[in-house]
């Protein structure tokens, strides 16, 4: 067992990898009430193309499979469901699929080694039948249902189809009405076989627990009896152009007041590690600086009536995919683009203020170190760091060595309105 120690943040992981290829990490939180286990696969709804386990030709799935294979997850041989032993433990469990991975996860006060058994145990045991299938297609299907009525799940997702023409962040997680129908069990044991072998997967646990003890539930609740993953996945994604598809999309909905996303798609791709953390810290500062509370760009807009509290932006990072969004309701969405990108251009030609880059720099050190008071927190951002090949505990070094220049040259080079896109929805 290999001890990870930040000096810093006065904190320290234990890592073991199991003969299985399963990584397992854990973080000790002294006198934590809380305790909170996340089993992860490296496999989100992005993964459309691949070559199966044990064989040689590339195969392409129905789209929305990823988080339909995370519903079936939870039924039980025999009838029962995963959740029902968490309740009896006294667990709360969930689950979540997103583009790129999909979690398993569980918070406890006591009982928390049954809870972990009953976790690793639960996922590594599919059980998927025809007859389970089929009825699991009408559930999933009212759940893509009520996305299709939510004007908020549509502004961000036409949002995405108008930034992106290929690339599969463009297509809805859950996948559409028509796709799921033409999901089959044999098609779910290929992925699971493929995607949820422990040599794809993490666990981490952080809380008041042994690392011992961990590791020895861990090790003891693994099924041995699947191939391990000698190599990694052969994933393919199609390629995607540097440009937007669309500069603008309008939806209608019966909503009072229109709301908008406005999307820089990155171009700078294809990164991972600390490279990809680096990208990741210079652009939330950048967008920090610029659009926040406070900023000239809020003030103007909202001193104009033209936004409200609901005016808010962030960035995602991904390795093959990336892109900032800026969203909120307004009575003239398409004048709030005009004079993002009149400041936008300001800044470019006069450059930014270094006194709020250290302001915002403080700040974010101070968020950052708050987190860490949170094993929600914790929990939901080690694996999704770590499949990025980037550690958290290196979070911290990379917001202090960041310089102003990186942010200056940032700004110009992401926020370029031949990248950007705007998706309104109006109301009817």
């Amino acid at each position: 067992m290999e001890k990870i120690v930040n000096e810093v943040l006065k904190e320290e992981v234990y890592y073991e990898k199991l003969k299985n290829g399963l990584d397992v990490y854990f973080m000790p939180k002294k006198g934590f009430t809380k305790k909170f286990a996340v089993l992860a696969t490296n496999y989100g709804s992005n993964d459309l193309e691949f070559i199966p386990i044990n064989e040689k030709d590339k195969f392409r799935v129905n789209e929305g499979i990823a988080h339909f294979l995370e519903h079936k997850m939870f039924e039980q041989p025999g009838g029962g469901n995963a959740f029902d032993k968490f309740s009896k433990l006294g667990a709360s469990a969930n689950a979540y699929t997103n583009f790129t991975m999909t979690a398993y996860l569980f918070s406890c006060t006591d009982n928390f080694y049954e809870s972990l058994d009953h976790l690793i145990d639960y996922v590594q045991t599919p059980y998927f039948t025809d007859e389970n299938v089929e009825k699991e297609k009408g559930i999933i299907e009212q759940e893509i249902k009520m996305y299709n009525d939510d004007p908020d799940w549509n502004v961000y997702f036409n949002c995405l189809k108008a930034m992106y023409e290929n690339y599969p962040v463009r297509v809805d997680i859950a996948g559409d009405v028509e796709s799921i129908y033409k999901i089959t069990k044999d098609e779910l044991y290929k992925c699971y076989n493929t995607f949820y072998n422990p040599g794809n997967m993490m666990l981490f646990v952080v809380g008041d627990v042994e690392a011992d003890k961990v590791m020895e539930v861990a090790r003891k609740s693994n099924h041995y009896d699947v191939e391990k993953l000698q190599n990694s996945i052969t994933r393919f994604y199609p390629e995607e152009p540097e440009y937007v598809k669309d500069k603008e999309v309008i939806a209608k909905f019966p909503i009072s007041m229109p709301m908008f996303n406005i999307g820089f798609k990155d171009n700078k791709v294809g990164i991972k590690g600390n490279e990809l953390l680096r990208k990741e810290v210079v652009t939330e500062i950048m967008l920090d600086m610029i659009l926040k509370r406070g900023s000239e760009i809020f003030e103007e807009l909202y001193m104009k009536g033209l936004v409200n509290d609901n005016f808010g932006c962030g960035f995602t990072s991904q390795i093959d995919y990336g892109y900032t969004l800026i969203g909120g309701e307004s009575s003239n969405p398409r004048e709030v683009k005009d004079i993002i990108l009149k400041y936008i251009n300001k800044y470019k030609e006069n450059g930014l203020s270094k006194d709020d880059f250290n302001r915002v720099k403080k700040k974010k050190i101070g968020q950052f170190l708050k987190y860490f008071d949170s094993v929600n927190f914790i929990a939901n951002n080690f694996i999704a760091y770590k499949f990025k090949d980037i550690n958290l505990l290196d979070y911290l070094d990379v917001i202090k060595s960041v310089e102003f220049e990186e942010i200056e040259e940032r700004l110009k080079n992401h926020l370029k309105e031949e990248y950007c896109s705007i998706s309104i929805v109006e109301p009817k």
